[in-house]
Formats: structure tokens, C-alpha cells, sequence
């Protein structure tokens, strides 16, 4: 085992004197908020035993704020990345002292979403979620926009002109760019795919008309089978992938939009055709840079969650702050790249 961190290491991390780091820890004279939140974040890069104390130091005798967060499928990689992201970014946040309260849907379908919502709402100021596009969420965020408890949408646009804001990828360059890289990236023109999660996916949809329609406008050459819709689970994609090399053995390539790439990644392993098709997913997740390294898939696009997280939250505040604004608005992050040699 290593050792300890010491006051010494902290203080060197965060580039303050020991006295600092001590002042911070014991409160007894003030420190200014930007360099007691240094001190904190170094803590917690080093591990420092007294992090969790160095927070509660910080945000004692700030004003308070509930906001909540709803997230899709608690076992996967991906989430748990969106639900620690928002956590440091809720610590990290200056001037408030945020409490985020994170749950994760058990099923995709809209009563479910829809009664969450509700539920926290009652608890919260501000709520964002991940979810489908359908009426009965739509209803909810009207009524609870009403009520003065503003929703936000993420990574998928849902209830547009009624919530506050949408935070995420441009979804239609998402399948722009995925279907550049497949058209650049095939064995040779032939036949792609492309599977989404559900048709009440607004994300995938805006990816899918964009995976179409750069491939009309571009590489016509190739030609797009039927949509193929996975729900965003492993064993939907992975025996959805299989039939897809059986029935299609020159296939080119194809694009997971959403959710499911493992069983992709499994079925690709499995039967590995030869040539490979180009695949391109999702996230950064063990599953997708193990299958890049290993020359299984080509490339996968990312959301940056750190900057989508600190910017959510910054207009999660704001918005309990200064009230809703008149138009609702988007904000879209730019997406990250990887490739098998980016790793």
C-alpha cells in the first residue's frame, strides 16, 4: 500500500502553503472561496483523508439548492460516468452549496419517466433527465413548468418548447459524422445499417436523419438497409447483429445511434467476417475501448461529460435564480473522437 497523503502533499498539489491548507481545514481565519475550492479539489485528486471535511468547510455558509437528475440504466458504464460527473460538478459549483439528488429509471417506459419527474420535482427546484420523446412526459414538464420547477433535457431532446433547455450533442452531426468516417473507413461501398433505440428517441432520430442523409449527399454509392431498433439492450443487439451478418455477408458497416453496442461488440467477436465491416458507436466505456484496440470497431464518438455537466448545473442555478427564460434554448457541446490509435 502507498502511503498517506499529507498536509504536506496537499498543499503542494493545490499550490498553497501548509498554513492555507490549515486555515481551510480548521476555519479559523477566512479563506477566499476560489482557493478553499482548490484545496478541495486537490484533496480529492490525492485522496486526502479530510476531502469529505475541506467540502463541508466550504459550503457551510452558503445559500442552499435542491436539484435532481433522472438517468437512464443504473449498470451501465456510461451512466455511472453522467451520475460522478454531476456529483463533482455540484461540489466544484461556486456561491451555492448544491445537493444533487440522482435516481435512475428502472424501465424507458413514459409512465415511468413521467411519475419520477413528478416525484422529484417535489423535492428539487430545478430536475434534468435523460428520456423519450412522448405526450405524457410532455405533460409533466408543462405542468411542473407552471408550477415554477423548470426540466431539463439531456443527451436526447424531449417535451421541445415546453422545457427549459436542452444539453447535449448535435445529435444531427452525430450521424453526419459517423457516417463520414464508415464511408471513409469501409472495406468498400456496399451496404450500412444503423440502430436505434426506440422511434421516440429524438436523438436518434436527428442521428439516423443525419446518417441518412450524408450518405444521399455524399457516398451514394452505398446503400442503407432498414433501420434496425435494438432498445437499447445487449442481447436485442447482439442477436440483431448476428442475423445482420448472416442475411448481409458483404455488409460495409454500421452505426450504433444509441445504446447496446456490447452486444455489437460480441457478435462481431464471435463471428469476426472477414473483412470487418467499419462500426462506429458511443462512449468511452471499457467494452468499446477494448473492442478499439483490438481493431473490432472503428471509431466511437463522445460526450464530453465534465464540461456538459458544469454547464448544466451552472444553468440549473441560474435559472432557480433569475427564473425561467422566455425562449426555451439548447446548448450543444462538441463531440470527442476516438479511434484505435487515440488510445
Amino acid at each position: 500500500m502507498g502511503r498517506r497523503p499529507t498536509i504536506a502533499d496537499l498543499a503542494r498539489k493545490a499550490g498553497v502553503s501548509v498554513a492555507t491548507v490549515d486555515r481551510v481545514l480548521n476555519g479559523r481565519h477566512p479563506v477566499r472561496e476560489e482557493t478553499a475550492r482548490r484545496v478541495y479539489q486537490a484533496a480529492s485528486e490525492i485522496g486526502y483523508h479530510a476531502a469529505a471535511l475541506i467540502h463541508q468547510r466550504i459550503t457551510a455558509d452558503l445559500p442552499k439548492m435542491d436539484l435532481a437528475f433522472l438517468l437512464q440504466k443504473e449498470g451501465q458504464p456510461f451512466y455511472q460516468a453522467f451520475a460522478k460527473a454531476i456529483r463533482e460538478a455540484a461540489d466544484a459549483t461556486a456561491g451555492v452549496r448544491v445537493r444533487a439528488e440522482i435516481e435512475f429509471v428502472k424501465t424507458q417506459s413514459p409512465a415511468e419517466v413521467a411519475e419520477r419527474l413528478q416525484s422529484l420535482a417535489r423535492r428539487a427546484q430545478a430536475v434534468a433527465a435523460t428520456s423519450l420523446d412522448h405526450h405524457m412526459v410532455t405533460q409533466v414538464v408543462q405542468d411542473l413548468k407552471v408550477e415554477g420547477k423548470p426540466v431539463f433535457s439531456l443527451l436526447s431532446d424531449f417535451a421541445q418548447g415546453v422545457r427549459e433547455s436542452y444539453l447535449g450533442l448535435n445529435n444531427l452531426k452525430v450521424g453526419r459524422t459517423a457516417a463520414w468516417l464508415i464511408s471513409r473507413t469501409a472495406p468498400r461501398p456496399g451496404k450500412v445499417a444503423i440502430f436505434v433505440g426506440s422511434h421516440r428517441w429524438h436523438g436518434h432520430e436527428l442521428r439516423e436523419t443525419g446518417f441518412r442523409s450524408y450518405f444521399r449527399e455524399y457516398a451514394p454509392r452505398f446503400e442503407i438497409l432498414e433501420t434496425l431498433v435494438n432498445l437499447e439492450t445487449r442481447q436485442v443487439t447482439h442477436e440483431a447483429t448476428l442475423n445482420l451478418l448472416d442475411r448481409h455477408p458483404d455488409i460495409a458497416g454500421f452505426y450504433v445511434a444509441g445504446g447496446g453496442m456490447e452486444g455489437a461488440i460480441t457478435a462481431l467477436r464471435e463471428e469476426r467476417p472477414v473483412p470487418l465491416p467499419s462500426v462506429v458507436v458511443n462512449e468511452l466505456t471499457p467494452d468499446s475501448s477494448a473492442a478499439l484496440q483490438d481493431h473490432i470497431i472503428t471509431a466511437t464518438i463522445v460526450t464530453p461529460l465534465p464540461s456538459l455537466c458544469r454547464a448544466l448545473i451552472d444553468l440549473m442555478v441560474g435559472t432557480v435564480r433569475a427564473g425561467p427564460s422566455e425562449t426555451p434554448g439548447q446548448l450543444f457541446l462538441p463531440l470527442s473522437l476516438h479511434v484505435p490509435e487515440s488510445l
